[in-house]
């Protein structure tokens, strides 16, 4: 189960709808071992394409560095759906790196920009196996 506060769901929301019609892409870093989101990193779609993220991979190694030095790791990997349901791609699974992370999917095919329902939900990918898990805002 993901367990993340309402202030962190919305900041994901804001910067889905900010870049609908591209998806957007994002990292929440927690304290090493303790799989508590706490700090909110959005990322730059070097893609820039509505079916598509990719971080940057310079801006990615400044990202991990800075984990590193924080002692945080990635608790949840994030990134937006435009015109699909939030469920991962065959793309999104292939490129699923982070056996320990949440991996949340938003879905703005619905409001787009704006104000309105969305679909938020998370799964942890390994070994190519996806297994959707329940969400607990707090």
């Amino acid at each position: 189960m993901l367990e993340i506060s309402r202030d962190l769901v919305d900041q994901i929301v804001r910067h889905a709808r900010a870049d609908h019609p591209d998806e957007a892409c994002g990292v929440i870093a927690g304290p090493a071992g303790s799989g508590k989101p706490n700090r909110f990193i959005a990322m730059i779609n070097a893609a820039r394409s509505p079916t598509f993220y990719e971080f940057d991979s310079a801006d990615l190694f400044t990202l991990y560095k800075e984990m590193d030095e924080r002692d945080e790791e990635p608790v949840v990997i994030y990134h937006s759906h435009t015109a699909t349901e939030a469920y991962p791609s065959r793309t999104d699974i292939s490129l699923a790196a982070e056996p320990g992370a949440h991996y949340v999917l938003v879905s703005t095919r619905q409001s787009g920009q704006n104000e309105g329902p969305y679909e938020f939900r998370s799964y942890r990918i390994v070994d190519g196996v996806v297994t959707e898990e329940t969400v607990k805002v707090i």
